[in-house]
């Protein structure tokens, strides 16, 4: 168990901040000389846009939220930040499920919503450079006429931002094949603590030193606040084909996921939901999915037509042999869009079922799923919540839903050590307690569970090598020493068997 011990690192420790009042006079009259009148918010009325993201079970309002369109602005604004040791959490489009982009009671809110251009696209070397605030599928519109198109498709690319992307790794339905964030990209400008302005990667696939690009994809916004992304582009694939499959039982159409990539086949998305997830994905869009199934797979192939005929042959056929009842290839590119629309559409479908829920986010070993399926199943009886299952089976990135109703007291709470209570069953399988959305403030305890005390002293002293003072986005990803302690008191850590009674599965 972890011991409480004296944190060493001045940016690592609590979210408080001697922020007076005559501190933030100060920094707003400072501000307020760098943007115009419209691009400061200061009234509380208009601030409340700004309290969550995607985690509307935690709010906060910001003391200050600002609205710059150049990276001058950016920078004058975190130098005036780092001078007085105020707070900054930047903000993309406030889509992230896991409260990473929750305010600061005493900070600023620094939102890049006005950096929405696309600058530049090198069609030569297949790469674009774009502004953070430019949402995911705004790139692939954008290069679609160069028969060119952006990897990385998360289910809200229709919203999401790029940067908002990069400092959570995000992924989406076709990252089995075409990875993450962090494997699209090539260059970001990043604005510092300090207010400097540097430049990770190349535009070269690789650049010398450490792999610092590497580092900052997924760290949150706590080491800086990017500014500018190059991002890789990709032909559009000349043959696109995409196999539903309706089974019986989860574990039938979990077990099958493995055996499609022990044969040598790596589809470009490989997507799993339960019958609860399909039954609201159907009513809420009408994608043509089989309500008599207890598992739904997705399986798409790409590439071109000769390679596709023949993998759509030997996967047709090991449905089949799994015990797969219906199998259809989707007829035209309508037909296809629809399907995906289903998937894709699954967080807002399940909206519908319950006043609220919770989208968690962990990481298992592909041949643990039907046991971890079994397990959620479980735990979803024992705590008398609803769970609707929707996820990557091809990276064994799990998305379940939990529906509950914040209004009965104590739900929410439950809901929560629920979700805890999955996420430790991801780590105790081999797993993570996050694939692509981030730690934000949702898994901060799990990460104790996660890593151990000298793994997360490490994390601090990167934290203090690039935020001596703390001032990005504290309190969030990276728990303190102290905290740990603190939740290792009442949990089980790494080492320990945790769940037992998977053995029974």
């Amino acid at each position: 168990m972890l011991q409480t011990t004296q944190e060493s690192f001045p940016g690592s420790d609590s979210t408080d901040f001697p922020v007076t009042a005559e501190t933030r006079k100060r920094v707003l009259i400072e501000i307020e000389k760098i943007l115009p009148v419209e691009a400061v918010i200061k009234e509380q009325s208009e601030r409340r846009v700004y309290e969550s993201d995607g985690l509307s079970a935690h709010k906060c309002l910001p003391w200050l939220v600002v609205l710059p369109d150049t990276t001058a602005q950016v920078q004058k604004i975190v130098k005036i930040c780092a001078e007085h040791r105020v707070p900054v959490v930047a903000r993309g489009a406030g889509t992230g499920l896991s409260g990473g982009a929750m305010p600061h009671k005493d900070g600023v809110l620094l939102s890049l919503a006005r950096f929405n251009r696309i600058l530049s696209v090198d069609t030569n070397n297949l790469s674009a450079v774009v502004q953070p605030g430019v949402t995911n599928l705004g790139i692939s519109e954008y290069v679609r006429s160069e028969g060119l198109y952006y990897a990385p498709d998360p289910s809200s690319q229709i919203a999401c931002t790029i940067g908002g992307n990069v400092a959570e790794n995000a992924g989406g339905v076709h990252c089995l094949k075409y990875g993450l964030t962090v494997h699209n990209i090539l260059k970001i400008e990043l604005v510092t603590a300090q207010g400097s302005l540097l430049t990770i990667g190349s535009d070269a696939l690789d650049s010398p030193g450490y792999d610092l690009l590497a580092l900052l994809t997924g760290s949150e916004g706590m080491l800086g606040i990017i500014v500018e992304v190059t991002v890789k582009l990709l032909p559009a694939p000349a043959d696109v084909r995409l196999i539903m499959a309706a089974f019986k039982s989860t574990r039938q159409a979990s077990d099958v996921v493995g055996d499609i990539i022990a044969h040598g086949i790596i589809p470009a998305g490989l997507e799993l939901m339960d019958k609860l997830a399909v039954e609201a994905a159907e009513a809420f869009v009408n994608a043509g999915y089989p309500l008599d199934a207890e598992a739904l797979l997705l399986c798409e192939l790409d590439g071109y037509k000769d390679e596709v005929d023949s993998n759509c042959d030997e996967i047709m056929s090991m449905l089949s042999t799994n015990g797969a009842y219906e199998l259809r290839i989707a007829s035209s590119e309508t037909e296809r869009l629809n399907l995906w629309k289903g998937r894709k559409s699954a967080f807002p479908a399940v909206g519908r079922l319950a006043p609220d829920y919770l989208c968690m986010d962990g990481t298992i070993p592909r041949h643990n799923l039907a046991d971890a399926l079994d397990k959620i199943a479980a735990l979803s009886s024992e705590y008398g919540l609803r769970i609707a299952n929707v996820f990557h089976a091809g990276d064994g990135n799990l998305h379940p839903l939990i529906l509950y109703d914040a209004n009965n007291p104590g739900e929410l709470e439950r809901a929560e050590e629920l979700g805890g209570e999955i996420l430790g069953m991801c780590v105790s399988l081999g797993g993570t307690i996050t694939g692509e959305h981030g730690v934000g403030i949702e898994k901060i305890n799990q990460m104790c569970v996660q890593f151990t005390e000298l793994e997360l002293s490490h994390f601090h002293g990167v934290k203090s090598a690039f935020d001596p003072t703390g001032i990005l986005n504290p309190g969030k990803a990276v728990p303190t020493l102290r905290r740990c302690a603190e939740f290792g008191a009442m949990h089980v850590h790494v080492g320990e068997e945790k769940f037992p009674e998977l053995d029974r599965f």
